[in-house]
């Protein structure tokens, strides 16, 4: 997968928003003001960053152990790093796209939540 299919996919979803806040290398993307996915811009191959459940990390990082690290520069706990050198297939990256968004999702204040629902209506 290169980078302007993950932009793509991401910036595809509600409510999401991309930027540059960490410098010209890393490429943010957030739902309404959360991050949920970060790529490095000048990684060989290219990366990201994906929040997840922190019991489903640990199952990813064992059965994808040279694809699905610790999060790079993050909590460890919640957010992997999946390097993206074509070892995986693009409809489980999407799945682990799609999971982080929901994480970030789901831990919005419900106030946030319809604000989200109430986007493109």
């Amino acid at each position: 997968m290169d980078i302007e299919t993950l932009r793509n996919y991401c910036i595809s979803k509600k409510g999401v928003t991309e930027g540059l806040p960490f410098g010209p290398d890393t490429l943010v993307f957030k739902v309404m003001g959360k991050m949920f996915a970060l790529a490095g811009l000048d990684a060989i191959p290219l990366s990201v960053n994906l929040k997840c459940d922190p019991e489903k990390a640990i199952i990813l990082r064992e059965e994808y152990e040279n694809n699905i690290l610790p999060g790079y520069h993050m909590n460890k706990q919640h957010w992997n790093t999946v390097i993206l050198d074509g070892h995986l297939k693009p409809d489980f990256i999407y799945q682990l796209i799609d999971d982080s968004y929901n994480l970030i999702i789901a831990g919005l204040s419900k106030k946030q939540q319809q604000e989200l629902k109430d986007l493109d209506e």
